[in-house]
């Protein structure tokens, strides 16, 4: 019944099938977060439950864009109407996102500007040796602005019908993504302060370390993207992905 429902569709956008990865998501990022709040003071079980969390979260990328792939490239139901609404749905994510790093911004600006009395009334706080913007910060500036022409480089390929060259650039993307988080993994090895010295190590690890993350995410995404060109996922004209 559910399949003859389907063949007589007259509309172009998308009825969801009923899934479980939003449930079994959504107990992955519970398991998570409250797993890396006991982990980070100390609980016992707290590594596991955050472990547990992290694992869920990657089986269910895993299933869920599996479907979507599916839904996407072999059953014909992300129509141009479906697009039009992903495409919404990733502007509508990117705002978000900036809204979200504005307050690690606000945060930064609030502390630097009119800096309290309790870090000493100066800026960075007394005791805390700042890292210097024109070393490694510069280094990876360089490597996520580069990110972004070689990425860009590969979608006009992709448009152009270029596969090899398309290849070429996500594959030069995922270099880059990938020396951006070792660089970054390095600098907070070597760096003079923690997480707990002052607002100045607060701020700077939480925002930092967000924008990582972020990374991480996407190289997945990139990684993903360039597996689907690979095996002809993509062509001209449909290469949202």
């Amino acid at each position: 019944m559910k399949s003859q429902i389907k063949m007589i569709q007259r509309h172009p956008f998308h009825l969801v099938d009923p899934s479980p990865w939003p449930f079994v998501a959504a107990l992955g990022g519970l398991s998570s977060t409250f797993g890396g709040v006991l982990f980070m003071h100390n609980y016992n079980g707290g590594g596991e439950l955050l472990s547990l969390g992290v694992i869920t979260i990657l089986y269910v990328m895993f299933t869920w864009w599996r479907d979507i792939i599916r839904e996407a490239s072999f059953e014909g139901q992300h129509t141009l109407a479906v697009q039009q609404g992903l495409r919404m749905g990733m502007i509508l994510f990117i705002v978000s996102e900036v809204m979200f790093f504005f307050a690690f911004f606000w945060a930064f600006f609030t502390s630097s500007i009119s800096p309290v009395f309790n870090i000493g009334g100066v800026w960075p706080p007394v005791g805390i040796e700042a890292i210097s913007p024109w070393g490694l910060p510069l280094l990876n500036t360089i490597l996520l602005l580069s990110s972004g022409a070689s990425v860009t480089w590969a979608h006009h390929a992709i448009v152009g019908g270029f596969k090899k060259e398309a290849m070429q650039g996500l594959g030069v993307t995922l270099a880059f993504a990938i020396a951006f988080t070792a660089m970054q993994g390095f600098e907070y090895m070597n760096a003079p302060f923690g997480m707990s010295d002052s607002v100045y190590g607060s701020v700077f690890y939480m925002a930092t370390g967000f924008h990582g993350f972020h990374v991480i995410i996407g190289t997945i995404f990139l990684g993903i993207c360039t597996a689907r060109l690979h095996f002809h996922h993509f062509s001209r004209q449909r290469h949202f992905g």
